[in-house]
Order: structure tokens, then C-alpha cells, then sequence
């Protein structure tokens, strides 16, 4: 596999990336057998990885997008700016939260509030990648958990740095270089 030039190092295949979703999505089947979730996917990061998922969930459900933002530029504003709000009601359904990757949980924080003001029964979080010690808030911890990495930039599948990068089909942090110029 050929990996761009602005990779520095490769943290997981494309190969590795659908084993993880085949796991995700066996465990999820499992907690939701019967209950008919909503996918609710956090554009635009999840893109790659809410199709992939999808993929392998056999049962019955229902999807979904937010695109919102607690931030402008890299600094967060503590208010929650929503972009693309849900198109439905979610009064006594189950929330399944598809998201590429759980930093800091600012935004993520605002958004279980948000869903638990209009009614959700339940509210779940599912990621590709944990990255622990980015946590800027407390009490973010997702159900489904695909890869915990480090505190590292990376981008592909889905992820980005500056729009730049989500459709490589595997995720690799990429050069300071690149980001610190």
C-alpha cells in the first residue's frame, strides 16, 4: 500500500479498519437487537467510517447527521453552534452517536445534553478512535470504542487537517511539517 508524503507514520489499514467495524458492529447488534436505533452521524469526519459501519449492522435502523461545532478556528467558544440539526424527533428513541474520533468531548458534551433535552431514552457513543488524553471535559467515555490512539495528529478515513486528507482509505498522523508551517 502506497502511503502519502505527508504520513508520517500508518496507525491503521484499511484491512484494520473494517476488522474494527465488524467488531463494533457485532457488539452493537447485540446491545440493540430489537430496539431499532438512530445512527446519528457527526459530519463531517464520520462519513467514511458511518458507511463502513453500516456496512455490518444487519438489523433494523434508522440514520441520521449533525454537523455542529463548539469552536471557531482552534478555539472553543463554550457554546454550541449547530450547522445541520436532525431531521426528525428523537423523543423515547435509543441514540447511537457515530463519530470518527473522541478528542476533547467539548463538542460531544453539548451534543448529549442537547439530545437528552429532547428526549432520547438513551444515548450512546461509537467511535472509530479514542484519544484519552485529549479529554478536555469529563464523563465522555463512548460504549463502542474502535482503536484508542495517542495524542497524536492524524488524519484519513474520514478524518482531516484543513479539509485535507479524509479520503485516504487508512488513518496515519501526519508530519508537524505539514500542520506547523
Amino acid at each position: 500500500m502506497k502511503v502519502h508524503s505527508a504520513i508520517e507514520e500508518l496507525i491503521l489499514s484499511y484491512d484494520e479498519i473494517v476488522e474494527i467495524t465488524k467488531k463494533l458492529a457485532n457488539q452493537i447488534k447485540n446491545d440493540y437487537d430489537g430496539k431499532r436505533p438512530i445512527l446519528v452521524g457527526m459530519l463531517k469526519g464520520c462519513v467514511m467510517f458511518f458507511a463502513e459501519l453500516m456496512k455490518h449492522l444487519d438489523m433494523d435502523l434508522e440514520i441520521d447527521f449533525m454537523d455542529v461545532s463548539s469552536y471557531h478556528g482552534t478555539t472553543s467558544t463554550g457554546k454550541l453552534i449547530i450547522n445541520k440539526d436532525l431531521s426528525r424527533d428523537i423523543t423515547g428513541r435509543h441514540i447511537l452517536i457515530v463519530d470518527d474520533i473522541v478528542d476533547t468531548g467539548i463538542t460531544l458534551q453539548g451534543v448529549l445534553e442537547l439530545l437528552k433535552e429532547r428526549g432520547a431514552t438513551s444515548i450512546e457513543i461509537v467511535t472509530l478512535l479514542d484519544k484519552p488524553e485529549g479529554r478536555k471535559v469529563e464523563g465522555i467515555y463512548p460504549k463502542y470504542i474502535g482503536h484508542t490512539i495517542p495524542k497524536k495528529f492524524v488524519v484519513g478515513f474520514g478524518l482531516d487537517y484543513d479539509e485535507l486528507y479524509r479520503n485516504l482509505p487508512y488513518i496515519g498522523v501526519l508530519k508537524r511539517s505539514v500542520y506547523e508551517k
